[in-house]
């Protein structure tokens, strides 16, 4: 592997490729570090030192900004409104019947529909900038925090601070393109994975100051069998086989090749866990803003979500959050796998799979297999969420706990990407690649 990427160093074009990766990103962690106008980054510090921090309303946010979030940086909100606007404008596509039309035309629709996601990145923002400050100017942000994290709490350092955040917000899109285009790809993911990253020594060296080096070394342990399970089920996949039929087109026959409809278990990603995470969030939320700031009594449904949904220890927040992953599998991979569209297709083509008819049993077949490997994936994931929360109970650790989650999906299937990409421009050039060094 070291060779494979001494090799990779070696050659020009994907050596300035590398670098141009590498600088990008320490830009990006840079402006995780540069506190936004009008806050008082000393306070901040302190608050953040006295360990009272949202506990599960924006541990994700937070996570996905690599921390920038409760440091009130310019990059504060990370690339959470661009992943938020990807999802709305794919689910869109459902509803909209002009989404769907730009999706299927190609390179040119695609451009269209990254142009909508871009502005309605730069709305969501705004809007999570405006929450995100009036929360810090209350204290709730920071754990109810009595130092004051906004000093001057003026209209106009107010809209200063919305307008940096959204800017912030602004580059960090514009950066992840920039990798996408002159880098190795997938850029916004090697952002998410950059943030998920710097995580990583902080949640561990907790572990190690607190419980010491038995559990560290534990801890450890569990964590290499949990990538290894996860990096099996990412690859895993059910491969449909597909027979094209050979057919005369002038002169020349085309067709009478062999293929496969490649179906993973894990569809679905790491969107679930964002949906489910985003619902718990809303509750909670409501419940901040509801509790009075007059010493009048607290009303009982704002109790009730403080006692069963504002943390991860509760096994009606454990339930409930496992629940909602798995019915939001299903219904992600719905609307993002259409058998019926699959199967019109072969047939337009002259395709069909092996011992089932073309048409509506084909459309059947490929829907009873989907509904099959769901469910393992549903739990899948399911379970890989319940981690974090386990260790939050087991050993005190918060909800970035590192080996489990979205932050170790994440890493897993980026870091896997990336290597396939890397490997691919290796094999142009007639390298072992990365993959079999």
């Amino acid at each position: 592997m070291l060779s494979a990427f001494a090799r990779a160093f070696t050659t020009p074009e994907l050596r300035n490729k590398l670098l141009f990766t590498l600088g990008i990103i320490v830009i990006y962690r840079l402006g995780t570090f540069i506190p936004a106008p009008g806050v008082d980054y000393g306070n901040v510090q302190q608050c953040l030192a006295m360990g009272n921090t949202t506990g599960g309303a924006y541990d994700l946010v937070n996570l996905f900004s690599g921390g920038a979030l409760l440091q009130l940086s310019v990059f504060a909100l990370g690339v959470m409104p661009y992943i938020t606007a990807s999802i709305i404008v794919q689910l869109l596509r459902v509803v909209i019947p002009r989404f769907q039309e730009l999706h299927e035309e190609g390179a040119q629709g695609q451009t269209k529909l990254t142009q909508y996601t871009r502005y309605l990145t730069i709305g969501l923002a705004a809007l999570n900038a405006t929450t995100v400050i009036s929360l810090a100017r209350s204290g709730n942000l920071l754990g109810n925090c009595p130092l004051p994290v906004i000093p001057d709490d003026s209209l106009f350092v107010l809209v200063v601070m919305i307008i940096t955040m959204t800017a912030g917000t602004t580059v960090i899109m514009w950066l992840g393109e920039r990798i996408t285009d002159r880098g190795v790809g997938n850029g916004m993911s090697l952002l998410i994975f950059t943030s998920i990253a710097a995580t990583f020594p902080s949640a561990l060296g907790e572990i190690l100051r607190t419980r010491g080096w038995g559990i560290f070394l534990g801890v450890c342990a569990i964590g290499l069998v949990v990538i290894t399970c996860v990096v099996f089920v990412e690859q895993s996949q059910r491969r449909i086989p597909v027979q094209y039929a050979k057919r005369m087109v002038g002169r020349r026959t085309i067709g009478g090749t062999s293929t496969y409809i490649p179906l993973k278990v894990n569809m679905a990603g790491v969107i679930p866990i964002i949906f489910a995470s985003s619902m718990l969030m809303l509750p909670t939320m409501l419940a901040q803003f509801a509790m009075p700031d007059d010493g009048s009594p607290v009303p009982g449904w704002v109790n009730w979500i403080n006692t069963y949904l504002a943390r991860g220890d509760h096994p009606v927040y454990m339930t409930v959050y496992f629940l909602l992953i798995v019915a939001f599998t299903y219904f992600y991979v719905s609307i993002t796998f259409n058998p019926e569209e699959v199967s019109n297709n072969m047939k337009r083509y002259g395709g069909f799979i092996p011992g089932v008819r073309a048409g509506r049993p084909t459309e059947n077949y490929l829907r009873y297999v989907l509904s099959r490997i769901t469910l393992p994936g549903a739990l899948y994931l399911g379970i890989l969420s319940m981690i974090p929360l386990i260790a939050l109970v087991a050993f005190g650790a918060n909800q970035n706990f590192p080996f489990g989650g979205p932050s170790l999906l994440i890493m897993v299937g980026v870091g896997l990407d990336t290597v396939k990409q890397i490997d691919a421009q290796l094999q142009q050039r007639h390298y072992e690649g990365l993959l079999r060094a």
